[in-house]
Parts: C-alpha cells; structure tokens; sequence
C-alpha cells in the first residue's frame, strides 16, 4: 500500500514538474512569438518609410505653400550631365520654389539645354505651383558668383548646393523645418572644424579640420555652403558687407568662399551652425578638395579671414540633428 502511495505521489511530482516546464516552454515560445511580431512589425513600418522616401509626408505638404518654400541655388561649371542630373533630383521636392543655376562660364547657356532643363522642371514639380527655373548669368568666373545677391528671390530660404552632390528630398524638406526653427543660423549637411595650433605654441594660429577631425572629436564650427540653408540676406552682406578684400582673395586663389560664407554668418549671429543628418552621394569626379595641399590652403584661409575680421568668429558645437521619424533609436 505505502509502494503504491509512493509510486502516484512520484507519479504526481512527475506531472508537476512537467506540467511546469510545459508551462515555461509555453511562455517562452508565447514570448518568442511576441519578439517576432515585433521585430516584423518594425521592419515593415521601417521598410514603408523607405519605399516612400521620395514622397512627401504632412510637414512637406504644408512647404508647398506659396512663399513658404526655398530657392535652391545652383553652383556649376561644364558639368551638363551632372547638371541635368541635379535639376531632375530637386524638381521633384516638395518645398522648391525656384531654381538658380550660378553660371560663370564664357559662353551663355545653350537653348537646347536651357529648353532641356526647364521640361524637366515642369514634368517633375508637384502640386499646382510650379517652380522656375533661372540662369544667373555672370561676366567673372569667380567663387563668389554663387554668394551674389538675387534681387527677384521670393522666399527667405536658400539652399545652397553643389552639382555634384545628391541628397533625397526627404532630407532636405528636413534640413529646411530645421533651418526655419532658426532661420539666422546656416543649417547643413557637411560640417567642418577648427582648432588652435597647440604643437607650435601659437595662440592665434589656427588649423582648418576636415571630416576626419569632425569625427574624431565629435565638434564642428562650421557647415559647408556645397549643401546648406542660409537666410538670402547673407547673399546681401557677402556682396556688399563682408570685406572686399575678403573676396578678392577667394578669387584670386579659388578657394575658402565656403568658409568665408561660414565667417560671415558667425559673425552675424554669434552662434554655431546647425549640423543635420543626411545621406550624401556624390554622383561626379572628386573636385579640389583632392588636390594636394588642400587643406594647407584652407588653414591659409582661416587664419587670414581671422586678420581681416580681427577675431575669430566661429563657433564650435556638437550638435547633431536627426530625424527622429526615421531613427531606430532616440
């Protein structure tokens, strides 16, 4: 009889304890099941923003506001693919009001190109405000031809740019809610640093830092004009405020106009540039920042807008602006 009662007892804390590790099992692979609905879910609404980076989401569609939008302003010169390339991309964001190409070349835009651009721009603009397209014509080839004031211009933002260098819509319509929360500040996507000369015990010798230096510290000073919002009051002060002496040297040494616009803004406003998230690509051949004694030349730069200015006006920071819609983590 006690056999018997010990068999069922053991038979009974048998059955317990594998009901219990069915139960745990059931939890665990309940939990496992809750972790790839989650991860499915998240890379489906993550997938989704990727297959619409190209449209527009509510704040794009408020940009295509008349007068609330910006001018992007062209830099080029001999690159009509690139060029071509360039105009096809931007048509079609949602806050553009207008383009500017900045042409320094001896020859004026041919017809055919002109006609070749500007169906390209009314094919691709959305809504019923279409944007348009302008040739700013100049007699000089000169770096600063891009800062020249644009008298007809109707909104307050531009965007600076290079016809090199692409960046999606979705960016940009990013970068400009960002530059209109501080519409003094230049807002860009490709910073730039400085530093004292500590090695050579020269208080007042600045360095010009690049990427690399940007990455490695994690501050920047300045935003290069080759992808940036500024207000067009500043195309107002670097032609007409801004030391002639400032932009003759740009021209005769054809550099440092990006800086020089860095300088001018700092000035300004006695605060930094905003840096903002964004996926660069560069769809031509590399340019002069390559060349050899590149950045010797842009240190040259800095120290000689720090003479003429008598200070040194920039302002470091380590802020990076994101989009927070687009983020996996924030």
């Amino acid at each position: 009889m006690r056999g018997s009662l010990l068999i069922n007892r053991r038979g009974v804390q048998r059955f317990r304890q594998l009901a219990i590790g069915a139960a745990g099992s059931v939890k665990i692979k309940l939990l496992l099941c809750c972790c790839i609905v989650f991860m499915m879910l998240a890379l489906a609404g993550r997938a989704s923003d990727f297959m619409r980076w190209t449209k527009h989401d509510v704040i794009a569609d408020q940009l295509s506001v008349p007068g609330k939008g910006y001018a992007i302003v062209v830099n080029t010169w001999k690159r009509y693919d690139l060029l071509k390339q360039s105009i096809s991309h931007y048509s079609s964001c949602a806050g553009l009001d207008s383009i500017h190409i900045v042409w320094s070349e001896p020859n004026p835009p041919s017809e055919s190109l002109v006609e070749h651009l500007n169906h390209i721009l009314q094919s691709k603009s959305k809504g019923a405000r279409r944007a348009e397209l302008k040739f700013d014509i100049n007699k000089e080839d000169s770096l600063n031809n891009r800062f020249k004031e644009i008298k007809d211009l109707k909104t307050d933002a531009v965007f600076s740019i290079d016809d090199d260098v692409i960046f999606p819509c979705s960016s940009v319509e990013f970068a400009f809610s960002v530059w209109q929360s501080a519409p003094d500040n230049m807002v860009g996507f490709v910073p730039r640093s400085h530093w004292i000369d500590q090695l050579e015990g020269k208080k007042d010798y600045y360095v010009y830092g690049g990427w690399w230096s940007v990455w490695w510290t994690g501050t920047y000073s300045m935003v290069l004009s080759k992808a940036a919002f500024f207000h067009k009051k500043y195309l107002s002060l670097y032609s007409n405020e801004m030391p002639a002496s400032i932009r003759e040297y740009t021209t005769k040494n054809r550099n440092c106009e990006d800086i020089a616009m860095s300088f001018l803004v700092a000035n300004a406003t006695g605060a930094p540039p905003i840096w903002v998230k964004g996926k660069i690509f560069e769809i031509g051949s590399t340019g002069i920042s390559s060349l050899g004694g590149h950045s010797e030349r842009r240190t040259t730069c800095v120290n000689r807008f720090v003479a003429e200015y008598g200070r040194m006006p920039l302002v470091y920071t380590s802020v990076k602006t994101v989009d927070s819609r687009r983020a996996w983590f924030w």
